[in-house]
């Protein structure tokens, strides 16, 4: 018996937020100017949420499938990615 590719599809899914989420995440904080006072799970984290909503936000606009590279979708995620990094590292600093 096949499987259809559920769990693996999951996984591999799982797999590629995790990336995506890293890579955004980074780039997000990288817009922020200064030091940031929160670690690297944070940081992927915030980049896993921003790509989500980003790519929700995107698909709203109707701009989240162009042709080629989606700019619009990764400035979107990015952007929200840079504003949860400095959003968090203000919520440490008031600690």
């Amino acid at each position: 018996m096949h499987n259809c590719g559920g769990t693996d599809q999951e996984i591999s899914g799982i797999i590629s937020a995790i990336l995506i989420g890293i890579i955004i995440g980074v780039l997000g904080r990288l817009v922020v100017p200064g030091r940031q006072r929160i670690g690297i799970l944070w940081t992927i984290a915030v980049g896993i949420v921003a790509a989500f909503i980003g790519a929700a936000v995107a698909a709203a606009f109707g701009v989240a499938n162009t042709k080629g590279v989606d700019w619009i979708e990764w400035l979107i995620q990015i952007g929200l990615a840079a504003l949860g990094v400095a959003a968090l590292d203000r919520a440490k600093a008031r600690r």
